[in-house]
């Protein structure tokens, strides 16, 4: 009853300036991404509301082949969302992961995490369509990340959320964003 993420959201995709002016134009769609060290599975990825953490990953990627690093936003409607900072569906995880480690007996115990973390997802869809169930069309989750804020801090420099777009129809726009001007305006003497 609560999957269906209620409202819009604002995507930032980190890539190159062709990319992103292809999209804009309509020429080009953004790949899914299907990487089996991908945290949330097979999908389009943005970073949720966060403008500054997609223009870093942008700048720093690690193949660094983004030659001129950019932000791609995009309006999202998230649709049923498989939303891992809801308990109901971090329970479905530990479901999917159950079964999924039943059929590796051991093998998953020396897997990286994030292509652990894939395998569960992607068994998690597998599972849900075998039943004819609804498929998932985004999925939502918070991640830690990076150094600590400050010594002790619970937060770090490089915490997010991410949103993983399985059915492109939940990207209702795409654009160009823009820099801030300066608010309140100043008032300059003339």
């Amino acid at each position: 009853m609560y999957r269906f993420t209620p409202g819009l959201t604002l995507g930032f995709h980190g890539c190159d300036e062709s990319i992103r002016d292809a999209v804009v134009n309509g020429s080009k769609m953004l790949n899914y991404s299907r990487n089996k060290y991908d945290w949330l599975g097979s999908g389009i990825y943005f970073w949720e509301n966060d403008y500054e953490r997609a223009l870093d990953f942008a700048q720093n990627h690690p193949a660094k082949t983004i030659r001129q690093p950019t932000v791609l936003g995009a309006v999202i409607d998230p649709g049923y969302c498989l939303n891992l900072v809801n308990t109901m569906d971090r329970r479905l995880i530990l479901d999917s992961y159950s079964i999924y480690k039943q059929h590796l007996s051991g093998i998953h115990n020396k897997m990286d995490l994030r292509k652990l973390d894939y395998r569960v997802i992607e068994n998690l869809h597998n599972m849900r369509q075998s039943l004819n169930q609804l498929p998932f069309e985004s999925i939502r989750s918070a991640f830690t990340e990076g150094p600590e804020l400050y010594p002790g801090a619970g937060f770090r420099e490089k915490d997010h959320i991410q949103l993983c777009i399985r059915n492109p129809n939940c990207i209702k726009a795409f654009f160009i964003p823009r820099l801030e001007v300066e608010w309140p305006p100043v008032n300059k003497p003339s």
